[in-house]
């Protein structure tokens, strides 16, 4: 009879995750459920129990969704909200399982996983370099002979914000190498600066530097980050409307980037008409006027008066609200009011407390640096990719506070 190995689906999954993002990023969701699910499967039929979470981020966590599912009563869509806050519930209580039955593995079990997560970084790296050269010749193939165009290459920037958040887990592990260490660091750095996902390159530079700097300050630098995001969730309709204030003419930023500051205000504007419960989750998606383009006055605002730019913006593409505010703390604001910012505030603190407490501490502190950057500019906050991919760097930290305090 085969021994249940509860280290080997999540291993698998480290190995696969990064390169199956760059081919298709939707597959994180899935995938990371089946090898959470796996591993609490074989820790249940190694050891006759299951791994039930303990401890209040788990609790804070839940929490959060279900006043997530709460707001069905006040959203545009109550349906499409409990079936969300069902589904994004029990995949946190499964995510938080896995990482329990792996932090209760002896660490002989684990000694492959820095080894493995490097292995699929670079993987994960070099296909997404060749997949930009080549035209993204590699992603149109997955998809059947797809026809190639600028819109395929959007693929990419998830796989880079994939790369950006697990990679100081690599960089920062002492059993690796130190030259492969260097070499990975450099390699992420290769595609971030190469790729065209500016959100995520940003992250992953944050990401290593933070790390760095975690060498020197310990863990008390986590917890200052967990502070400081609790702090930015609930002030963030103050603090961006003041940051919106002070910024000069947008007449020089990206479009793209000019695009999201004019977002914010438009959300900032919702926020103020309904600031104590919010619009309800998903309400980002059906938001009154967010399908609309912005008006010359708004541009006129922004500096943003230049016949490119209003050209830019006259696109359907380019309107008030698309999907939602690639902010989380806004989108929580937006559709969960106070109460919904008061309670990922309390995760928040807690996520930064438990950073603190993970080993080894330069790569805990560097990845949730990097996951705080790309959540404050990018992706909807119930995403269930994205939402996978910070279940896999939990149950990552997990494994590695066992593996090096075992060690240890």
């Amino acid at each position: 009879m085969l021994t249940p190995r509860p280290a080997l689906p999540f291993l698998v999954l480290l190995a696969i995750l990064p390169l199956g993002a760059v081919l298709q990023f939707r597959t994180i969701a899935p995938g990371t459920t089946v090898a959470l699910l796996l591993t609490v499967l074989a820790a249940r039929g190694a050891t006759g129990r299951w791994p039930w979470p303990r401890g209040a981020l788990a609790l804070a966590a839940l929490g959060l969704m279900g006043l997530l599912t709460l707001s069905a009563l006040w959203a545009p869509e109550p349906l499409r909200v409990v079936t969300l806050g069902l589904r994004l519930s029990v995949f946190l209580l499964l995510g938080a399982m896995a990482a329990r039955a792996l932090a209760e593995l002896p660490p002989e079990r684990l000694a492959p996983l820095p080894w493995v997560l490097a292995g699929g970084l670079a993987a994960g790296a070099l296909a997404a370099l060749y997949d930009d050269a080549s035209g993204h010749a590699l992603r149109a193939a997955v998809r059947a002979g797809a026809e190639l165009s600028w819109r395929i290459g959007f693929g990419l920037k998830p796989a880079v914000s994939v790369l950006a958040v697990l990679l100081p887990l690599a960089v920062f592990a002492p059993a690796l190498p130190r030259a492969l260490r260097a070499g990975l660091a450099a390699l992420g750095l290769g595609v971030a600066f190469a790729l065209p996902a500016e959100s995520a390159r940003l992250a992953l530079v944050a990401g290593l530097l933070l790390g760095l700097a975690a060498t020197a300050a310990g863990p008390w630098l986590a917890r200052a980050l967990g502070g400081a995001l609790a702090l930015g969730v609930l002030a963030a309709p103050l603090l961006m409307a003041g940051a919106l204030a002070l910024l000069p003419s947008l007449e020089r930023l990206p479009p793209s980037a000019a695009h999201r500051v004019l977002t914010w205000d438009f959300v900032l504007e919702r926020i103020a008409e309904r600031p104590l419960l919010g619009w309800g989750a998903e309400a980002s998606r059906v938001m009154p006027g967010g399908g609309e383009t912005f008006d010359a006055g708004t541009l006129a605002r922004f500096g943003l008066t230049s016949e490119a730019s209003r050209a830019w913006f006259a696109r359907p593409e380019a309107n008030r609200l698309p999907l939602h505010p690639h902010n989380m703390p806004l989108q929580i604001w937006l559709e969960l009011g106070a109460p919904g910012a008061l309670a990922a505030a309390v995760l928040a603190w807690l996520l930064g407390a438990a950073a603190a407490r993970a080993r080894p501490q330069p790569a805990a502190t560097g990845a949730f640096g990097a996951a705080i950057i790309v959540g404050l500019l990018s992706y909807g906050a119930w995403q269930e990719w994205w939402i996978g991919l910070l279940l896999v760097l939990a149950a990552a930290l997990a494994a590695g506070t066992r593996l090096t305090s075992g060690r240890g």
